[in-house]
């Protein structure tokens, strides 16, 4: 998988920035050209926080549209559509900090469900856990902000799923791992 650069990492957040003014003042994005890499398929997540609290996350685990696409509508739907809280309103936009997570593309474990958390590197591994028609993920800067170990992590991306914390210990559960590399703006909290 290609990296993006500091300077292509640094125009995917601005991306993202335009995108959420642009979707929160109700006006298009006016964004500027991009390099080849942006139309290549990522999957990309986008999180918005206010005062170190988060406000909206949203994203595509998988690369199936092209960088610049997913961005845009990761950053839009954070803004706006994150079941999870209100809409971003045009007065909180200058306090807001962003997040652009490129992933690398899900693979399942393939290891026996107790040697699973021997697989995952917290700080390193995002998750995605699937069983029962559910899904949850949790991106790899989780574990590292809530200083969680990987037993601990995979209970909480079964938790997110709505399902038991030791779902992952099912071998009828699915449990995949990805990479990110995290480009972060800060607001003017």
């Amino acid at each position: 998988m290609d990296v993006l650069t500091p300077e292509e990492g640094e125009l995917a957040v601005g991306i993202a920035r335009e995108t959420i003014e642009a979707a929160v003042g109700c006006r298009p994005a006016c964004l500027p050209s991009l390099p080849a890499i942006f139309q290549k398929k990522r999957g990309v997540f986008v999180t918005i926080t206010k005062c170190g609290e988060l406000r909206g996350c949203i994203g595509f685990p998988y690369p199936v549209i092209p960088l610049k696409d997913a961005l845009s509508g990761a950053a839009a739907s954070a803004a706006l559509e994150d079941p999870r809280f209100p809409p971003v309103r045009p007065q909180e936009l200058p306090g807001l900090s962003i997040d652009v997570t490129i992933l690398t593309p899900p693979e399942p474990l393939t290891v026996p469900p107790g040697e699973r958390p021997s697989k995952v590197v917290p700080g390193k591994h995002g998750l995605i856990v699937r069983s029962s028609g559910r899904s949850g993920l949790l991106l790899p800067q989780v574990a590292t902000e809530y200083n969680w170990n990987a037993v601990e992590f995979l209970h909480h991306t079964c938790m997110k799923a709505g399902l038991t914390g030791d779902c992952w210990k099912n071998p009828a559960t699915e449990v995949l791992t990805f990479e990110g590399q995290i480009f972060s703006e800060q607001g003017t909290e």
